[in-house]
């Protein structure tokens, strides 16, 4: 451990930056993919191609990350972070076309995947006694980011800046964090964990590989449904911006005052409730139009508030011996299912509205009813977590009374 809290403090705080880089690169990819298609003449089913790498490069780089995680430590992967941040946002600020967005949005998701196989063990490590608490706080800044990169899209967007400069902007919080990356010291590899031969022997338990497949359907109900938001939201009458603003600052206030809420209903308990709500949310704001999509989206945000950073709780606390590559693999193949999903959900949009068109609607009604029957596709995935939380609620009430998620 750090030998200060006031150290301690420092190296959350640059995690909790580090995130919000990550985030932002979400928030304003998806308030620039309409320019991207208009600049270079891109398909729905092109921009899901380069939105999918990003979401490729996330899991490729906490897969590694997990591997090497008790040989390098924590800051080496942020510092990793760091420069792939950099080369990815400098290389994308000067793409010319398809593939070279491609390659720059691979390094984003590579830097974003380092964040998280550095940032979510090490926290861990921080705060032993917390886990579950201090995880959905430092994933605050996920959605907080989102937050703060949608506005910035948006107004930057109404301002008629260009894309370019949207991109730019990311690059201030990167070179903070990565300034405090250097500088710090970070605390030793927590050695009762730190075996990858037992880590990886233990990622064959069956409820980790249980996790795993529902950690693929939380993701994509999440990141799949926000990555799109303008796409899908852009005709409805409401602003997507503003609803991902909603959407995400309801997420972050949510997560910060996470503890009790665990606490009182436990980790299973509380992903069961998000699931009904997620499917309960995308399936309102499928049938909504103009005013209804905003409370249509609060539903929708109570539901996937607690997803990512509770999963992460439950195998951290559950399956404790996965040690850092748990943590890694988790994220990991959250992002790779959204990274195999995105292509799909650009051509459900493409041939959404290609049918409408030739059923002759307008070119306006083409996009809405496109945007809604893609979320009623979308609907799918939290329906399915329904009875699977279910199960592994009244498993987890059969087998032993849940731990009480160290949410103090």
């Amino acid at each position: 451990m750090p030998e200060t809290s006031h150290q301690t403090s420092r190296l959350f705080i640059a995690c909790c930056i580090a995130l919000t880089v990550t985030a932002m690169t979400f928030a304003i990819r998806a308030g620039i993919l309409s320019q991207l298609g208009r600049d270079f003449a891109l398909t729905d089913g092109e921009l899901g191609w380069i939105n999918s790498m990003a979401f490729l490069g996330f899991p490729l780089a906490t897969l590694i990350g997990g591997a090497i995680y008790n040989a390098i430590g924590a800051k080496k992967l942020l510092i990793a972070a760091f420069v792939c941040h950099l080369l990815g946002l400098i290389l994308t600020i000067n793409a010319s076309g398809f593939w070279s967005l491609l390659i720059s949005t691979f390094f984003i998701g590579f830097a974003n995947g380092a964040v998280e196989a550095g940032c979510n063990p090490l926290i861990t490590t921080l705060y032993p006694d917390k886990k579950t608490t201090m995880l959905n706080r430092f994933h605050v800044w996920f959605p907080g980011g989102i937050v703060i990169g949608a506005i910035v899209s948006k107004l930057m967007t109404d301002m008629g800046l260009n894309w370019q400069l949207q991109i730019a902007v990311m690059l201030l919080p990167a070179l903070v964090y990565g300034l405090l990356a250097f500088k710090q010291e970070f605390p030793a590899i927590n050695r009762a964990t730190g075996s990858t031969l037992g880590n990886i022997k233990a990622l064959l338990s069956p409820l980790f590989l249980f996790m795993l497949v529902c950690m693929t359907l939380t993701a994509t109900t999440e990141l799949g449904t926000q990555q799109w938001i303008e796409r899908i939201l852009g005709a409805s009458g409401a602003s997507p911006m503003l609803i991902m603003a909603l959407i995400t600052g309801l997420m972050a206030f949510g997560r910060y005052f996470a503890g009790p809420l665990i606490n009182k209903l436990n980790p299973a308990g509380v992903l069961l409730a998000s699931a009904i709500l997620a499917t309960t949310g995308i399936y309102a704001m499928s049938l909504a139009s103009d005013w209804t999509v905003y409370p249509a989206a609060i539903l929708f945000a109570l539901g996937v508030t607690y997803f990512w950073p509770t999963m992460l709780g439950f195998v951290a606390e559950n399956s404790p011996q996965t040690g850092a590559i748990g943590l890694s693999v988790i994220g990991g193949i959250g992002m790779f299912a959204v990274s195999l999903w995105n292509p799909v959900i650009g051509s459900w949009i493409d041939d959404a509205r290609a049918g409408a068109l030739a059923a002759r609607a307008s070119a306006a009604e083409a996009e809405l009813l496109a945007g809604q029957a893609v979320l009623a596709n979308l609907t799918l995935f939290p329906l399915t977590l329904i009875p699977a939380f279910a199960l592994l609620y009244y498993y987890q009430l059969l087998k032993k009374p849940l731990p009480a998620a160290n949410a103090t």
